[in-house]
């Protein structure tokens, strides 16, 4: 017997330790825009009075409510424009609250036709007869046109005669072509008309679809053969277009230093110079020599632009007003073969003449600048004048010896004086400075 049962309790075991249940966390509470975070701190945000009404900003980016649509389908009749028997056919339509669409049939806008123009009896007899075709099928060949809107695969299938597509297309563009023609008042009304500024050729026709199906019935084998044909073309052309570039480069270096000087060196032309028919056929540019046939004075302008190239602005104009002062034409006015070579011989060696012209000019400045410098003495040499003022002119005999006596006697004298005089001590160089090193 224990307390339990004295006092009546149950006989169950207490827990000793009771377990907490976790708490919800509570959300945080954000603090709306516009207010300070002091204020928010002494209210808590309980019981504040807004100023005035204010929306939160995220109710402003949601769409406003729609009523929703009422979307149902329904079968129902409709016509289209493109019928000319007022057909009435039925399809499934999307019905929008109860309102369906109208309109024309979405489709009849695909409906486009050919036109194709109609001739009298007046304008075939006067220009549309062929020998090769008959009225008849003229009149079927535009009936079937109209018919079909010019699909000419449909209109062969159809044809009464044995005729050819190309046939029935020469037929058919050849009466129009004429029809334009004849209607407009002036040619220049319908000239820029595609049926009439290009007429149907049916040998090109032929003779491209024959070459698309040889393209189309190729073989893998074919196909790399052809690519290889056209890499080995491809690299070929840049190897001539690199020789092309080499061949003008090489012209315009020969003209540059043609008979062996340049018009601006400082080297002396040779006297037997000259400019032979030979250079100047050689330095024909490469461009022009691929054309064949072309203009001599296009090459001559070519050609002595190239032999300036390396002289300045001011020595070709100077090169101009020396032909103008020499009465010769700046261009030949009969440009054969003797005269272009004679007029580039003459211009370079006027070039070669404006060049001797410089270098004598430069060698005489040095010769005028050496002579006034051999005149003027060195800053440090005492005037002549200034030396010989206050001594009287002595005559100077020379003797055999080559010296002067009376130099010779002066030293006599003076050496006698100071005989007995003991020698001057020698002079004590300056010490040098020390450096850090000592």
């Amino acid at each position: 017997m224990d307390a339990k049962d004295i006092l009546g309790l149950p006989k169950t075991a207490f827990p000793s330790v009771q377990e907490k249940k976790p708490r919800a966390p509570k959300e945080p509470q954000r603090k709306p825009d516009g207010v300070s975070r002091e204020v928010y701190a002494l209210t808590g945000g309980v019981g504040m009075a807004p100023l005035m009404p204010t929306i939160e900003a995220s109710h402003l980016k949601r769409r406003p409510a729609v009523e929703k649509e009422k979307i149902a389908w329904q079968w129902l009749p409709f016509t289209s424009s493109a019928r000319t028997d007022n057909l009435q056919l039925y399809h499934w339509v999307r019905v929008v609250n109860g309102a369906p669409p109208t309109g024309d049939y979405h489709f009849a806008k695909y409906n486009k036709k050919a036109d194709v123009l109609k001739y009298t009896d007046e304008e075939y007899e006067k220009y549309l007869t062929d020998p090769a075709w008959s009225r008849e099928e003229t009149d079927k060949l535009f009936e079937l046109c109209e018919r079909f809107d010019l699909r000419f695969i449909v209109i062969v299938d159809r044809f009464p005669t044995d005729r050819s597509m190309e046939d029935l297309k020469s037929r058919y563009y050849s009466v129009t072509r004429a029809l334009l023609i004849a209607r407009a008042r002036s040619f220049d009304e319908v000239a820029g008309n595609p049926l009439v500024k290009e007429t149907f050729n049916a040998a090109h026709e032929t003779e491209r679809k024959r070459a698309l199906s040889a393209l189309l019935s190729q073989t893998k084998q074919q196909e790399r053969k052809d690519a290889e044909i056209l890499a080995e073309a491809k690299r070929i052309m840049e190897t001539r277009a690199a020789s092309k570039h080499t061949e003008e480069a090489g012209a315009l270096a020969h003209f540059d230093n043609v008979d062996g000087v340049s018009p601006l060196s400082n080297t002396h032309p040779s006297s037997t110079a000259t400019l032979p028919a030979a250079a100047v056929n050689n330095s024909i540019p490469a461009s022009l020599r691929m054309l064949r046939v072309y203009l001599r004075t296009q090459a001559l302008d070519q050609m002595v632009q190239a032999a300036s190239a390396s002289a300045g602005l001011r020595v070709i104009k100077r090169v101009d007003q020396t032909l103008q002062d020499l009465g010769v034409n700046l261009k030949p006015k009969v440009p054969t073969k003797a005269v272009c070579v004679e007029h580039l011989e003459l211009r370079n060696e006027i070039l070669t003449l404006l060049n001797l012209q410089k270098q004598l000019q430069n060698k005489e400045a040095e010769v005028s600048a050496n002579r006034e410098n051999s005149f003027t003495e060195a800053p440090s040499t005492p005037k002549r004048a200034n030396r010989d003022v206050d001594r009287p002119f002595v005559p100077d005999t020379v003797g055999f010896a080559g010296e002067r006596a009376g130099k010779r006697d002066h030293k006599r004298k003076t050496t006698g004086r100071f005989i007995d005089a003991p020698p001057s001590p020698p002079q004590s160089k300056r010490p040098r400075k020390l450096k850090a090193s000592d």
